[in-house]
């Protein structure tokens, strides 16, 4: 038997995820944002094939050691896990025993200052995940006043986000993450001792514009809906509530959750689709052990589901509007 797959780094909550995804020998996964690897190790551990998705050039290029020493069960696939359906349709594959999501920035991208990701270290105002389109510096040094607002607003919850957006716009060119970072605290105000650096917000806020995180995010579900075999596992990790709040919502329409209404409205004269997925698992978070030694896993929330028999939704919505 082969050495085990060591692992450079342990992804958040690896043996939750690795619990609820139960991969076997023999079986085919998806690990749909691939990054340093931790989760496709693991997966690779247990006797399964894996295809690793990531948009990151980077995370593909460095991943290619660990396909050379895999024999030919892990595939990199550089593409958005939003496309996976096709993507594995293109390569020969129609269904899949597990599929694996941890949304969000990895720590590849977090720990490379000229990523442009982080504040903690300074940098040039990137954020790209495919280092391709609009980067951070383009967004705050072209976009409107109004739209910076609504972005900080909308993605970030930042408040107060028209006195940043005035003060992003006052302070242009704007080249550098510590740049940034800086107007933002000026706007808000910071002093030593704060629990949370206020330019956070606004870091998150942009990054997940320019990536379409939310979208790849719904998308990516969507395509997993597609791509399980009946009885295939789902497990996703997001990192903060707008990301938790779209899983949680996916999860309980397909699982036939949602309410039907309440006394004071009609009930529904129509009965939704099949539900597509069962035993919804309640949310797994980190334990204090985990958060010791590494302190992202403090915000991150774990959903798992199994997939039933049913249509995809997708189809049977194509199928009601003919």
């Amino acid at each position: 038997m082969s050495p085990e797959l060591v692992a450079p780094h342990v992804p958040v909550l690896l043996d939750e995820v690795i619990a609820g995804l139960c991969p076997r020998e023999g079986e085919i996964h998806v690990d749909g944002t691939f990054g340093a690897g931790g989760y496709t190790k693991a997966i690779l551990n247990s006797g399964a094939r894996v295809f690793a998705f990531d948009r990151d050039p980077d995370a593909i290029r460095e991943g290619r050691i660990l396909a050379d020493e895999s024999g030919a069960r892990l595939t990199l696939v550089p593409e958005r896990f939003s496309r996976m359906r096709q993507a594995l349709s293109d390569r020969g594959v129609d269904a899949v025993d597990g599929v694996a999501l941890d949304i969000g920035v990895s720590s590849m991208q977090l720990d490379r200052p000229e990523r442009g990701f982080s504040f903690q270290s300074d940098g040039p105002l990137d954020m790209r995940m495919s280092r391709e389109g609009t980067s951070a510096a383009d967004f705050v040094n072209e976009a409107d006043e109004a739209e910076i607002a609504d972005v900080l607003y909308h993605y970030g919850d930042e408040p107060r986000s028209r006195r940043v957006a005035r003060a992003i716009v006052a302070a242009r060119p704007i080249e550098r993450t510590g740049q940034l970072a800086e107007i933002v605290r000026k706007a808000l105000g910071h002093h030593a001792g704060m629990k949370k650096d206020p330019a956070t917000r606004t870091f998150q806020a942009i990054r997940i514009h320019l990536n379409e995180e939310l979208q790849e995010l719904e998308g990516g579900l969507a395509a997993a809906e597609e791509v399980l075999k009946p009885g295939g596992r789902l497990a996703v990790v997001t990192f903060h509530s707008l990301e938790d709040r779209v899983v949680k919502r996916f999860l309980k329409e397909r699982s036939g959750s949602v309410p039907s209404g309440s006394r004071h409205l009609p009930a529904p004269t129509v009965a939704g689709p099949t539900p597509s997925f069962d035993a919804v698992a309640r949310p797994t978070r980190a334990g204090e052990r985990e958060i010791k030694s590494n302190p992202r896993a403090r915000s991150a929330t774990l959903r798992v589901a199994r997939r039933t028999n049913a249509a995809p939704w997708s189809q049977t919505q194509k199928g009601n509007s003919r």
